[in-house]
């Protein structure tokens, strides 16, 4: 009885240590973070306290093979947005993330996200965990660039159970958002984002009908889809 009682108090533990750094990274986002996605990169340059307990954090945790689709989503989406920050602190100041190069390496293709006992890149993160995993188009307005024509950089952390609701209102802030997006009865000019990964997006529906499920002005079917140019300029405050 005792060791059963031992095990789960350790189980408890674990799991009270990994909200507590969610948390601490939360806390992060909500002071460095603004509600229009902006990022104070030079006051986390002066101080990196959270950012580096939660790094560390990352570093010590294997994610669980019997972890819900959604807890695994939250800390992967968490973890690639927290070394993108942690990417672009190491260079700055810079204008935009694209600027980054080392060894002939863009940002993305960097091995700087250490996780468990695994070094990965972003696009690992992205494309072979996230988007193979996961079949939720979603994902790309939690995953964030860094630049001013990506979707909003999100302000509080993902977890099991804010992440649906959190992608749900991040893709209608994102498609609503007039600077990012232009949606007429006639014709809809939207971001790259939605080019790029226009498979996820359009795998069950066309994109005007997967843009007209969050957009306030509703398009026609057979309205004209015009993708705009990409501003990478960091969302620097």
């Amino acid at each position: 009885m005792r060791k059963t009682i031992t095990i789960l108090s350790l189980v408890l533990f674990i799991s009270f240590q990994s909200q507590a750094q969610t948390d601490v990274y939360d806390a992060l986002l909500k002071t460095y973070v603004g509600t229009d996605g902006s990022i104070d990169y030079k006051g986390l340059h002066k101080n990196r306290a959270l950012l580096d307990i939660y790094l560390k954090h990352l570093e010590e945790t294997i994610p669980g093979k019997k972890w819900s689709s959604n807890k695994a989503k939250a800390f992967w989406i968490n973890a690639y947005n927290a070394y993108s920050i942690k990417l672009i602190l190491d260079s700055y100041p810079l204008k935009n993330i694209t600027a980054i190069k080392r060894q002939g390496k863009n940002a993305w293709k960097l091995p700087i996200a250490k996780i468990g006992k695994k070094t990965y890149t972003l696009d690992y993160i992205e494309h072979k965990i996230l988007r193979r995993w996961h079949d939720d188009e979603r994902i790309h307005v939690g995953l964030n660039a860094a630049s001013k024509s990506g979707p909003c950089f999100p302000n509080v952390a993902f977890t099991e159970k804010n992440i649906d609701t959190k992608l749900e209102a991040l893709m209608k802030k994102f498609i609503n958002d007039s600077n990012k997006n232009k949606i007429t009865l006639n014709k809809v000019e939207v971001s790259k984002v939605f080019e790029w990964y226009q498979e996820d997006f359009t795998s069950k529906n066309s994109l005007v009908y997967y843009i007209n499920k969050y957009s306030d002005v509703k398009a026609n079917d057979n309205a004209e889809v015009v993708y705009l140019e990409y501003d990478w300029t960091l969302n620097d405050k």
